[in-house]
């Protein structure tokens, strides 16, 4: 375990990350604070086209392992009332990205300080705009992490016991699919309806459409969401408008029922379009894989854990949020665990009052430690 001075200094690491959050692709100050910290500790930054975020590295040679940690906040303005509350009104570490960051932080010191003992290569993996579901290609596209062999990943969870953690093989978080749709009919006034083309009674139609794509075209053993979250039409009471537009997220567990929900998506999103006399345009703006964990690796993992502290596979339901950690996946094999970050009746990721315990990050970086040296190790045989 850390030693309770360090243990300290990482707890105030964490306050000072979460009372200044920053949103995706504007971390610049969080990626400053943390080349500081980094560099003070005699660690190599990579140097690299990324405009926020940083990779770092320990060790030499091959193997070559990363580890990954998050850094941007939400949209949300905070509620928790702590002392250390968000200072950036409206923004606010809601997920939880302040503990990974600092978790990151403590691992590295002490593989620093451990360096002699590392067989290969660790890179450290500061990741910005999660969030928005595309860091993780830009970290892949900037050919910093192209020699990685295994990645390592986790992701507090508030509803968890403080410090449990939840590991299994195969799919843990969702492939997701956002989507924006604009519908375009006739403007009319609200009197005269037969004169126009209603493109809100069509968006109607294809939303209650859309309903059956999930009760009707997945397995019923298998898990789809598909979820219409806005909706927008019109500005005023006697006038029907010539577009209107709605936008909502996929999710996922397959591959198969992923391309299949997407083309059942857009089948019925033109055929009722087409009833009703509109144009459409499908517009999809972001997607993140399925976050799956490597059988042998997860495994391994997981034997070891369980001999040095509480670690669960049963408790584990597998989430239909997303992570964009998967998209380092189609690299190479990976590790990502859930930890829990408070206790069970907690508000959930992305909750303007969620808390975080410090004492978390005593088995988060612990997590990271020595699942570096368990996989290097494995990777060297």
């Amino acid at each position: 375990m850390i030693e309770e001075k360090f243990y300290k200094d990482l707890v105030e690491i964490r306050r000072h990350l979460h009372s200044f959050p920053e949103l995706s692709e504007q971390e610049f100050a969080t990626t400053a604070f943390l080349h500081e910290k980094l560099t003070s500790w005699g660690i190599e930054i990579l140097p690299s086209n990324l405009k926020t975020g940083l990779v770092a590295k320990i060790g030499r040679g091959e193997p070559v392992i990363a580890l990954r940690a998050d850094i941007d906040g939400l949209p949300v303005l905070e509620e928790t009332g702590l002392p250390f509350a968000s200072r950036n009104v409206g923004v606010m570490h809601a997920c939880g990205h302040d503990l990974h960051m600092t978790s990151l932080l403590g691992a590295a010191k002490i593989l620093k300080e451990r360096e002699q003992e590392i067989q290969g290569t660790i890179k450290l993996i500061f990741q910005p705009s999660e969030e928005h579901g595309t860091g993780a290609n830009m970290v892949l596209e900037s050919g910093l992490v192209a020699d990685v062999q295994a990645f390592i990943g986790y992701h507090n969870m508030p509803t968890l016991g403080t410090g449990v953690i939840g590991l299994r093989e195969g799919g843990v978080m969702a492939a997701v699919e956002q989507f924006y749709v604009t519908v375009t009919g006739q403007g009319s006034h609200a009197a005269y309806p037969h004169e126009g083309i209603d493109p809100i009674l069509a968006t109607s139609a294809i939303v209650q459409n859309l309903q059956q794509i999930v009760s009707r075209n997945v397995p019923p053993l298998q898990a789809a969401v598909l979820s219409v979250t806005h909706i927008e039409a019109g500005n005023t009471w006697n006038v029907l408008p010539s577009t209107a537009v709605f936008e909502g997220t996929i999710r996922t567990f397959d591959e198969e029922i992923r391309q299949m929900t997407k083309a059942r998506f857009i089948e019925v999103v033109e055929a009722t379009a087409k009833a009703y006399g509109v144009q459409v345009n499908i517009e999809w703006i972001m997607g993140s894989n399925l976050t799956y964990n490597d059988p042998n690796l997860t495994k391994l993992v997981f034997e070891e854990t369980k001999k040095w502290h509480e670690c669960t596979e049963n408790d584990i339901v597998p989430s239909s949020a997303g992570e964009d950690f998967a998209n380092y996946q189609t690299q190479a094999p990976s590790v990502f665990a859930f930890i829990g970050s408070n206790e069970p009746g907690s508000s959930g990721l992305h909750f303007a009052d969620m808390l975080v315990r410090d004492e978390a990050l005593l088995v988060a970086v612990e997590y990271y430690l020595k699942s570096s040296f368990l996989i290097l190790d494995k990777l060297k045989k």
